[in-house]
């Protein structure tokens, strides 16, 4: 059966990450404090929720828990495809080869630190938006003043939006109105996947083009085109561009069933992804690594 390997982005932190792959080979562990200049496992192993709560924690450190996991399967890692919600596409990329660990590294901090401080130079602020079709939430989003657009295709029925804080929730106001059974703001720290990260865009940009990406083992289906791609230069442009476009995982989930995929493996904390695959696939066989 052909398999693809899946993993997540923010949100899946715990307190306690990582500590069982650290206890079997602490070497990325090691590396990546070394690269960030502080105590990143301190922080995941024994942090508070709002320790892990920032960005600029957040994303390193569900990418070097789903990276240590995924060399950790050795051998037994085969994918036909890979792919990761946001953040969770370059823990993908490591995975499949395209990027080194250290770069790989290098490029998630470097995007948290951008978006943290695009996230504070102008307040904004993401909600989820339940029970209603796409079509009419991307409506809603274009008929609303200000900045709000649609930002994480989660799964049908299930769509994030993002954007600044009276747009969302005069949105949020709308889709209640236009019949949503749930329309309620995230605990986040800015506008993710809106124009509103535009700064932060330029500031990746710079880095992901001073670094170095390969042919990966196998195809990587990137949020923003839900297609699957192996060109360096392509991923490189599509890496860019989801900083400010949206996550089309429902999209991206149902081209991997296209393409034959029966088994999905989520590798990294949590299993949000294992939920999303479910509904959006019903029939398809869902693991953790």
């Amino acid at each position: 059966m052909k398999q693809a390997y899946l993993f997540p982005g923010q949100g899946s932190q715990f307190t306690g990450m990582g500590q069982n792959l650290f206890d079997a080979d602490p070497s990325y562990f090691h590396r990546a404090d070394e690269l960030l200049g502080f105590s990143l496992t301190d922080i995941m192993f024994s942090g508070t929720d709002e320790d892990l709560k920032q960005t600029k924690v957040t994303q390193p450190a569900v990418f070097l828990h789903s990276v240590a996991q995924a060399f950790a399967l050795g051998d037994s890692f085969q994918p036909d495809l890979v792919a990761g919600h946001s953040l969770g596409e370059f823990s993908a990329l490591v995975a499949a080869g395209a990027l080194s660990f250290e770069d790989g590294l290098k490029l998630v901090y470097t995007r948290a630190l951008a978006m943290q401080k695009a996230c504070e130079a102008q307040p904004s602020t993401m909600a989820a938006i339940l029970g209603l079709p796409d079509e009419t939430v991307e409506n809603i989003c274009a008929a609303t003043d200000g900045v709000v657009v649609a930002a994480n295709y989660n799964s049908p029925g299930q769509l994030v939006i993002s954007g600044a804080f009276p747009a969302v929730e005069a949105a949020c106001e709308a889709a209640k109105a236009a019949g949503a059974k749930r329309a309620l703001l995230l605990p986040v720290g800015g506008a993710f996947h809106s124009p509103l990260m535009e700064p932060a865009r330029a500031e990746l940009a710079a880095a992901i083009a001073a670094t170095t990406f390969h042919q990966p083992v196998c195809p990587v289906v990137q949020n923003v085109v839900a297609l699957a791609v192996s060109d360096p230069a392509q991923i490189q442009e599509n890496l860019i561009a989801q900083l400010t476009g949206p996550v089309k995982w429902t999209q991206s989930v149902q081209a991997m069933g296209a393409a034959g995929i029966g088994r999905f493996v989520e590798v990294g904390p949590g299993k949000v992804l294992q939920g999303l695959v479910k509904k959006i696939l019903p029939e398809a066989e869902v693991l953790s690594a």
